[in-house]
């Protein structure tokens, strides 16, 4: 059982430098403390802010600057690329009939980074 993750979550990319700040947008107009979020509160830079700079070399920006460097790893400015939504969220928990998005959750970067639940914004509502 997890605690229920809501807007200003903050989150951290596995090859990102700094943490983010999840934002949900009140669609689905359910609050827990703040709007509550679910697995499908993924979308780059509408609900998953970049994480600073990327150091991973499946990024094409990060391969071209680290090859013109001569092979030093060069990080450029992160742009998250999520297609898949959160997992394995709180399927016992709907939101917006979507399963909610609670703190054990991961979502995958197509660049290969996994971007986790650090602090999900709020303690008093667990999911079920």
């Amino acid at each position: 059982m997890g605690i229920q993750v809501v807007t200003g979550a903050m989150l951290q990319c596995s090859f990102g430098v700094a943490p983010s700040s999840l934002v949900v947008l009140p669609a689905n107009k359910v609050m827990a403390t703040t709007p509550a979020a679910n697995i499908m509160d993924n979308k780059p830079l509408v609900n998953i802010p970049p994480f600073g700079m990327c150091q991973s070399m499946a990024n094409p920006m990060v391969a071209a600057a680290t090859a013109a460097a001569l092979g030093v790893l060069t990080p450029m400015p992160c742009i998250p690329a999520t297609a898949a939504p959160w997992a394995p969220g709180c399927p016992k928990v709907m939101i917006g009939n979507m399963p909610a998005l609670d703190s054990s959750s991961k979502c995958m970067c197509n660049w290969g980074g996994v971007i986790q639940i650090v602090n999900p914004g709020q303690t008093a509502v667990q999911d079920g």
